[in-house]
C-alpha cells in the first residue's frame, strides 16, 4: 500500500472463506442465526482512494451491474460522514477482482476497507467497536472484515470471536453462475436447525487434522445451491478425484485447502479452462487492521 497525506493507494479488500457455514434458526426479525467460520485469504479487490475538499463521495470506477448510489463503498463513506460530520470527500476507484456472487464477500469486504481507510485518511480516529457498529448497518459479513482477524461468527454473523488457524494454501474455484444470497437463504429445503456448536469444539476438532474440511461441519447452503445450480455441482464433483471441497457462502465458489502452495497449483493446473480460478493463502489479519484501534 502507498499512503500519502492526500491518498492511500493499493487497499487491499480481502476475500474470505466460510470453513463451514451451520444455520441453526431464524430469529423474529426474520434474519437466519448461523454458525460460521471465517477465513481470511490473501486474494481480493484493490481499492484506492484520494482525499476531496469539497465534501463529494465520487466512485470513479465503473462496476456492472452497481450503480453508484447503491454500491456499498459509497454507502460506507456516505456513512461515515453522516455518523462523524466530516466535511472531507474521496473519489474511490476499484479494481475489481473477485466474481460477483461467489460467497467470498467482495462487496462486504470493499465496504469495510472503505471503512478503515477514510478512518486513517479522513483522520477520525474511531475505535474497531465503532466502525464495526456502522459496518453491521451495510451487511452481515461487513463487521467481520472491519474486525480483521481470522473468527468463529454467531448471530447473523456480528458475534465474533477471534480464533488461531493454521496456515493453509486454497485452490478457490468459481463456475460461471451468479447464485443470489436472498434466494438461497428464502428456499423452503433448507436446513433451518442445525445443532449449535462451541467455539471449543471447533478447534478441537481442527488439531486433530492437518487438512480441512474432511475434519469438520458443513455449509447448510450447498445443498439448495447445488440442486439449482449444475455448474456448482460440476465442480463439487471435479475435486472429488482431488481434494475434500466446499462451497463458500451462499456459492458458488468451492474451495479446497493444501500442505503447499505447489500442491495447491498442481490441482489447479488441472481445472477445465472456462474455470475462474485462484491460488489463495491464509491471512491471520486484515492488511488494514492498524487503521483502527
Amino acid at each position: 500500500m502507498i499512503e500519502t497525506s492526500h491518498s492511500l493507494r493499493d487497499c487491499a479488500a480481502p476475500a474470505k472463506l466460510n470453513l463451514f457455514l451451520h444455520i441453526t434458526g431464524r430469529r423474529p426479525d426474520g434474519y437466519h442465526a448461523l454458525q460460521t467460520v471465517f477465513q481470511l485469504i490473501d486474494w481480493g479487490d484493490v481499492l484506492h482512494f484520494t482525499l476531496r475538499e469539497d465534501g463529494r463521495v465520487h466512485r470513479k470506477t465503473d462496476v456492472p451491474g452497481v450503480p453508484e448510489e447503491s454500491d456499498l463503498v459509497v454507502r460506507a463513506a456516505m456513512l461515515l460522514k453522516a455518523h462523524t460530520g466530516s466535511a472531507l470527500g474521496v473519489d474511490i476507484e476499484i479494481e475489481k477482482r473477485l466474481p460477483m456472487g461467489a460467497g467470498l464477500g467482495g462487496g462486504s469486504s470493499d465496504a469495510a476497507t472503505t471503512l478503515l481507510a477514510l478512518n486513517r485518511l479522513w483522520k477520525l480516529d474511531l475505535a474497531r467497536d465503532v466502525l464495526q457498529s456502522l459496518a453491521l448497518r451495510l451487511g452481515a459479513d461487513v463487521p467481520f472484515f472491519v474486525f480483521g482477524k481470522n473468527a468463529f461468527a454467531q448471530g447473523v454473523g456480528e458475534a465474533l470471536e477471534a480464533v488461531q488457524l493454521p496456515p493453509r494454501y486454497f485452490l478457490v474455484v468459481t463456475p460461471k453462475a451468479h447464485v443470489p444470497t436472498a434466494a438461497i437463504f428464502s428456499d423452503k429445503s433448507l436446513t433451518r436447525d442445525s445443532e449449535a456448536v462451541t467455539i471449543t469444539d471447533f478447534l478441537a476438532q481442527q488439531s486433530c487434522s492437518a487438512r480441512w474440511p474432511e475434519s469438520y461441519g458443513r455449509n447448510d447452503m450447498q445443498p439448495v445451491v447445488v440442486g439449482k445450480y449444475a455448474e456448482v455441482a460440476q465442480v463439487l464433483e471435479w475435486f472429488e478425484t482431488i481434494a475434500p471441497a466446499r462451497m463458500t457462502g451462499s456459492g458458488s465458489s468451492v474451495f479446497a485447502a493444501f500442505r503447499s502452495i505447489a500442491e495447491a497449483e498442481a490441482a489447479q493446473a488441472k481445472l477445465p479452462a472456462d474455470w475462474i480460478s485462484a491460488v489463495a493463502s491464509s491471512l491471520d489479519t486484515h492488511p488494514l487492521f492498524a487503521f483502527a484501534s
